[in-house]
């Protein structure tokens, strides 16, 4: 009688533990930001022709950059590390996934006991017989074999959403992968042009110092007649030393610029193979843009970030999964015996168990409200992660756009800049000869020149890497 009632409420106390235990804090939501807009600029086009769906081998016409680009897809450090950062988001897979299923063993072992003779089980033993005469050993030997299983059952899919959150932060690391190669193959394009660039100008301030040289000859003789001065000659002399000094200065940014391509190529410094053009014919690749909305399935940036919300909120549901009860279930089968030779005697030597254990957190759940709260916060900072990932997106494209539209007018300005002082070093050394202008105005003529030679190549380089930048930029160059 007493029995019956005091199970009854055992099952009543049960009832109201997993009751208790099941009362969970809701999770903070916060709202997305505001939808792409529809076109990069104040024209909304409906054209979806996207630069970004093109092969970076398609995209770039340079055989010499290609083959660059390809040695640093194979040996860039940092892209292969993130390699790594894949294979360890995949074996968190794999743990993830082995949680679902029971965890099976197999011991095997041996012991002694020796308990007193005058307590409950030294008694019993005592006048225990295996056989007619023959009495329990003391002290008593133990020799087990046997297989055992544990398995948590996943009533709250608390171990189903765990995984679900690896497989996603996975998604994401590979990702995150193409977002290193996106902007290792425009790091590369940029530093590439910039060698041109640097080129062209070596070549231009080769040439202005020789311009400088055989006007300093033309001073030299003008003193030797009384026709101009030591100061002449002096200034002339100032100004090719200057021009020879900045020679060695893009020298040695040649040299800092390749060894930062091979440093990204992952090898030692060599030469930068590379065709010794005129850098200002180059034209910069025809870009579209096509609608912003195409930002959120083309940049892997975007895309990493979307997994990894994802994941976060899972993280949620896991970490909420913890105010619930949870079952687990142990079984074991094997044999038992104190004497080796007695191991293998069925049935008598045969062990097995099967148990379910339900528990619940009840009273002092701190731990688990504070890890609810911290999956909470992060799934928040996802989401605001996620926004602006999406904002900067659609305005770096925006300013890159916008970029190429001005550095185009500009350059025709600087191309039309660089003509009229082109024609105005001829007129001055023309008058200078025949002592209608002093050298000052030569010196003027020939420095406004060189300056405007040099601005006109750095926004041809501009240009190539804005074209490169909004390929970069609208999610292009993993695929």
């Amino acid at each position: 009688m007493y029995k019956v009632k005091l199970y009854q409420y055992s099952i009543a106390l049960g009832l109201c533990l997993a009751v208790a235990g099941c009362k969970a804090p809701a999770a903070e939501t916060a709202s997305t930001s505001a939808p792409v807009p529809e076109a990069f600029g104040s024209v909304k086009s409906q054209d979806t022709t996207n630069t970004s769906t093109l092969k970076w081998k398609d995209f770039f016409k340079d055989q010499n950059l290609v083959e660059l680009i390809d040695v640093a897809l194979k040996n860039n450090q940092e892209l292969n590390m993130t390699l790594q950062e894949i294979e360890i988001a995949k074996n968190d897979i794999r743990v993830r996934k082995g949680a679902l299923l029971p965890t099976v063993g197999v011991r095997a072992g041996a012991g002694i006991e020796k308990v007193g003779r005058y307590t409950s089980q030294g008694a019993g033993d005592a006048t225990t017989e295996i056989k007619p005469g023959i009495e329990t050993p003391d002290p008593l030997p133990d020799y087990t074999i046997a297989a055992y299983a544990n398995w948590e059952v996943d009533i709250w899919k608390k171990l189903r959403n765990s995984k679900k959150a690896a497989v996603n932060r996975y998604l994401a690391t590979v990702e995150g992968k193409n977002f290193v190669i996106t902007n290792l193959i425009a790091e590369i394009a940029d530093n590439y042009y910039e060698l041109l660039a640097l080129d062209s100008q070596l070549e231009i301030v080769k040439q202005t110092i020789t311009l400088q040289t055989n006007a300093l000859e033309i001073v030299k003789i003008q003193k030797q007649a009384a026709r101009a001065t030591e100061l002449g000659v002096q200034k002339f002399q100032a100004e090719v030393l200057t021009s020879k000094s900045l020679e060695f200065d893009i020298l040695q940014k040649i040299k800092e610029n390749e060894n930062k391509i091979n440093f990204l190529l992952g090898r030692y410094p060599q030469d930068i193979k590379r065709d010794k053009t005129n850098f200002t014919d180059l034209l910069p690749a025809a870009v579209n843009s096509g609608i912003p909305s195409q930002l959120l399935t083309n940049r892997p940036d975007v895309k990493q970030a979307e997994l990894e919300l994802v994941a976060a909120k899972l993280d949620v549901k896991v970490a909420r999964a913890e105010f619930y009860p949870s079952l687990d279930i142990s079984a074991a089968f094997g044999v038992q015996a104190f004497k080796p030779s007695y191991l293998f005697t069925f049935p008598e030597s045969i062990l097995y168990s099967l148990a379910g254990d339900i528990a619940a957190p009840l009273i002092n759940r701190n731990a688990i409200k504070a890890e609810f709260s911290s999956a909470n916060a992060r799934q928040l900072q996802a989401l605001y992660n996620y926004d602006r990932t999406i904002l900067n997106a659609y305005l770096e494209v925006s300013t890159q756009l916008s970029k190429i539209d001005n550095l185009q007018k500009g350059y025709d300005l600087k191309s039309q800049q660089v003509d009229a002082l082109n024609k105005s070093i001829d007129v001055s050394n023309d008058l200078f000869k025949s002592a209608r202008v002093d050298y000052f105005e030569v010196l003027m003529t020939q420095r406004d020149a060189l300056e405007a030679k040099l601005e006109l190549i750095d926004t041809k380089k501009e240009q190539l890497n804005a074209a490169v930048h909004v390929y970069r930029d609208l999610g292009g160059g993993w695929k």
